[in-house]
């Protein structure tokens, strides 16, 4: 196995986004594939080159992913978030990243709609698609808005940002093919062999750790992010079984790759955080003022909805909960359609929660309860924008406002965090630590722990306190505003010359298009009958002789208008009749009048059979008395035909034999037709400013991550005791502490990895693998025992070529001479080896599997032998009905892999030794 970190090593301080690749025999997996902060703060530079731009930061990684795409095999994503999931479209449209790709359904939903929330926003603040060309083209100048002349000129810094578009986003998603946990796969094609099994991570809706099981390298596991703690919507991860130790599915794999993210930290108790954080809100609020709460689109929102909204019924808060994002109300959508993936109280209250005889939802008194009903927030208000918000309350109203994202790094919250903080009263809480050192959300926790006493600081295990913030701050601001005055007329201008030659295009290629038809029709009057020629020459007796125009061949053309008004057909009634030479072959109509009435389009003169010398017309109605038919009403049994009745049944019957992409697609078109029917958008312009302002609020950090702390890592990790072990996403203090930590017990594993991003590590030996076909009298002659999976045997043969195949085929081996021939008999009767039978080879056994003491022990109480542990790997095992202690079985398993029985030769030992034997496959040769 080869192992390389494209991003999130457990080497630097920027730890996000988790991307890595991990190569199995021939197969390539990609285990993540997050999206790095696009807008980082300046003036810090978040990679390791020093003469890299900030917004450069995330080029290496973006190369490395783009040359690596093609030659992924599968894809394994983990959790819903930018994190994990945020760049997967991109590379899934314009890399060719286009493997299998396999995560949980709650993960493709949610991690749809985070991506979603994120290009959207940065596509309405920054000209994405200029700034991605102009760096394909290679330039690093300052470039202009496309339609605007040199005074409009917008510089914006051409940096390639890597954003989706919306199509893009929703087709990468739909190819997701999503599991259920613990709902084992075995692969095809290129990854034949191959079993992934999803199981739940606990951290967010739909986490997944990921198990995969390999025939030649064995069981690897992939734990990133992971939560043992129970929540009010989601349950401890499956690691660990609540009455403690590790689920046997997933323990002793052959390797383990995990974060170290927060080995150094310690959480405090989730009661006084909450505690701590509700305190907070209610005191700023009845001071009447504001709170301003970060937040991400997708996972960790449902969480801190649910805790809010508790509290609102509780403590019968009149303020508003606010959520300003342009996803949130489809997010929640999708979370009530999968509340089978939840726990927590919410998973309890779907269990117990009846309809009373009013047909009202009760609910228990308990606070847990509280509100948490199938996540229906009675005190959420949706917001798409700031300016959305502030038209329904105003700055003076106090409310609590739920922004995206929770890094502070573009979108509304940081258009809000700009006003927001000037106001001295205002709170800003801060939900997670902002990811990336690079954004603002991080420089802001770093305030706030610097302002902390060294007892209260993150990680040491306490809430900490409100910090007040009196300084400066710097920013810069995109945004995409209308354009007006002489702008906005240069603009137009701009537009009516573009839509004047337009027009002018295409009125040259509907004149040369008439041209040709004009030309097609002549050729096809030459053709015509003689008969066809007098229709023509009677229709024509119509109108005066002088209208007659003949073209090239003789053809009569003439075209009628009919001048003045009114007026009947037939002799000088008023009526003015001109004709008009066609002009470069154009199509002609005569415009005709009848003292009969007639329905349908009659304007075009023609013959009974064909158009008569009209090219492009289509045949119409020939001149007739009307005539209207009586069609019946009801069927032959005198029944009234419903032809509505039989029209919507057709449309029923067409949208259930419709498949679920084709209902995609349509809904699809649907929504595209509504945006055509949306006002276009006015004229704007991107532009970027730089601010000072003033932050005079209060600041606030809570944990709400809902990720192990290093207590919980370094007690999970040797219970899950892997043989080998590969660090990730942390800082290099972190890894170290978690190295030191593991090194100091005896029965963990040396060898443990942490490479650095774009190192690769080999894990195992290296071996050659051939392709061989068994022939069938090989296949007949072999006793197969079954594993786990598996069914494993001992085969004896040798290696042939024919000329038909270019595999070469194992067959049995012919009959071998006798390993030891007796010699022959002597004369002399002093040989005392004369009739001395051949030594026989004795045959040759293998045991394939790993003993589980725990398992063993299970099968051993079933039969009635009592056994309990006596120290690390020493499983000691009696009859209940004899005490004596010569009846004792010990059963020894050593580092190395090996299960010794010691004790006395009696029944007990015997059966001990069979059920060993059972719990592992005997394979003889």
């Amino acid at each position: 196995m080869i192992f390389t970190p494209l991003s999130g090593d457990a080497s630097t301080s920027s730890s996000v986004p988790l991307a890595y690749i991990l190569q199995i025999d021939d197969v390539r997996v990609l285990l993540d594939c997050g999206s790095p902060n696009w807008c980082p703060e300046p003036g810090r530079v978040s990679s390791e080159d020093s003469g890299l731009a900030e917004e450069e930061a995330w080029e290496k990684y973006c190369q490395a992913l783009q040359r690596e795409a093609p030659t992924i095999d599968l894809v394994l994503l983990s959790h819903g978030d930018l994190a994990h999931v945020g760049l997967y479209a991109y590379a899934y449209t314009h890399w060719g990243l286009r493997a299998p790709t396999y995560s949980s359904l709650p993960v493709q939903a949610m991690g749809k709609m985070a991506v979603l929330e994120e290009i959207g926003t940065l596509r309405s603040e920054q000209d994405i698609d200029k700034e991605v060309d102009g760096a394909t083209e290679g330039s690093d100048s300052m470039d202009t808005h496309p339609e605007n002349s040199a005074e409009l000129a917008v510089k914006i810094q051409v940096k390639g940002k890597r954003i989706a578009t919306v199509d893009q986003v929703q087709e990468a998603f739909d190819s997701l093919i999503t599991l259920r946990y613990s709902e084992p796969t075995l692969l095809s094609g290129k990854c034949q062999g191959l079993t992934i099994t999803p199981f739940s991570s606990g951290h967010s809706l739909g986490g997944t750790l990921w198990k995969i099981r390999s025939p030649s390298s064995g069981t690897i596991l992939y734990a990133v992010n992971l939560n043992h703690m129970k929540e009010r919507h989601l349950d401890g991860t499956v690691l660990i079984k609540s009455g403690g130790g590790v689920f046997e599915p997933l323990a002793r794999p052959d390797l383990l790759i995990t974060d170290a993210e927060r080995a150094m930290v310690v959480s405090p108790r989730r009661k006084d955080r909450d505690a701590a954080l509700l305190d907070i809100i209610t005191t700023t609020i009845r001071s009447n003022h504001s709170l301003l709460l970060p937040c991400d689109a997708s996972t960790r929102l449902l969480e801190l909805l649910i805790l809010l909204d508790q509290h609102w019924s509780f403590s019968k808060i009149k303020a508003p909960i606010c959520l300003i994002s342009r996803t949130g109300r489809e997010m929640l959508g999708l979370a009530r359609s999968m509340l089978e993936w939840m726990g927590g109280t919410v998973g309890r209250d779907e269990l117990t929660g009846v309809d009373d005889s009013r047909g009202k939802r009760r609910r228990d008194d308990d606070e847990d309860h509280i509100g948490s009903v199938a996540l229906r927030f009675r005190h959420l208000e949706f917001y798409s924008s700031p300016a959305a918000l502030v038209e329904t309350y105003p700055s003076s109203k106090p409310k609590l406002i739920l922004s995206v994202p929770d890094n502070l790094s573009y979108g509304s919250s940081r258009s809000l965090f700009a006003d927001f903080v000037s106001v001295p009263g205002n709170v800003v809480v801060l939900t997670a630590r902002g990811g990336e050192p690079d954004s603002l959300a991080a420089i802001l926790f770093s305030k706030w722990n610097a302002g902390q006493s060294e007892e209260e600081r993150f990680g040491k295990g306490r809430v900490g306190s409100l910090v007040e913030l009196n300084e400066g701050l710097h920013l810069k601001m995109h945004s995409k505003v209308p354009l007006q005055g002489a702008e906005l007329e240069a603009y137009l201008a701009h537009e009516r010359a573009e839509q004047e030659k337009v027009a002018a295009q295409q009125a040259a290629l509907a004149r040369n298009q008439r041209i040709l038809e004009a030309d097609e029709g002549s050729e096809s009057e030459d053709s015509d009958s003689g008969a066809e020629d007098e229709d023509e020459e009677d229709d024509s007796m119509a109108v005066d002789d002088q209208g007659e125009n003949k073209d090239s061949k003789g053809k009569r053309r003439v075209t009628f208008a009919k001048s003045g008004a009114g007026g009947r057909a037939g002799g000088n009634d008023g009526q003015d009749w001109a004709l008009m030479d066609s002009e470069e072959g154009q199509t002609r109509q005569q415009q005709l009048s009848f003292d009969i009435y007639l329905k349908g389009n009659v304007s075009r003169a023609t013959s009974f059979f064909k158009s008569a010398a009209t090219p492009g017309q289509s045949l119409t109605r020939f001149r007739m008395f009307p005539y209207i038919e009586r069609k019946r009403r009801v069927d032959a049994y005198g029944e009234t035909i419903d032809v509505a009745a039989w029209i919507r049944k057709g449309k029923v019957l067409e949208e259930e034999g419709e498949s679920e992409e084709a209902k995609e697609a349509k809904k699809r078109r649907a929504a595209e037709e509504e945006a055509k029917v949306t006002p276009p958008e006015p004229p704007s312009k991107f532009i970027t400013e730089e601010i000072d302002i003033r932050l005079a609020c209060k600041l606030f950090y809570v944990d709400l991550e809902g990720l192990n702390d290093g207590r919980a890592v370094k007690t999970i990790i040797p219970q899950v005791n892997p043989r080998k072990m590969i660090l990730v996403h942390a800082s290099p203090e972190a890894t170290e502490a978690l190295l030191t930590s593991c090194r100091s017990i005896r029965s963990m594993t040396k060898d443990v990895f942490a490479p650095a991003a774009g190192e690769s590590i080999t894990i195992g030996q290296n071996t050659t693998t051939f392709a061989i076909s068994l022939s069938d009298e090989l296949l007949t002659s072999v006793k197969m025992s079954r594993f786990e999976d598996h069914e494993v045997g001992y085969i004896h043969g040798r290696v042939t070529s024919h000329p038909s195949s270019t595999i070469p085929i194992l067959e049995p081996a012919s009959p071998a001479a006798p390993l030891a021939i007796a010699p022959p008999v002597s004369q002399d009767p002093r040989s005392a080896h004369q009739h001395t039978r051949p030594i026989a080879p004795l045959p040759r056994s293998t045991m394939i599997g790993d003993l589980k003491l725990t398992v063993l022990k299970t099968r051993l109480s079933a039969l009635g032998i009592s056994a309990e542990f006596a120290g690390e790997g020493v499983l000691v095992c009696s009859v209940n009905s004899d005490e004596d202690i010569q009846d004792q079985v010990a059963v020894r398993k050593t580092g190395k892999g090996q299960v010794m029985l010691e004790g006395s030769v009696c029944n007990t030992y015997y059966t001990i030794r069979r059920e060993i034997y059972h719990l592992h496959a005997l394979v003889a040769a």
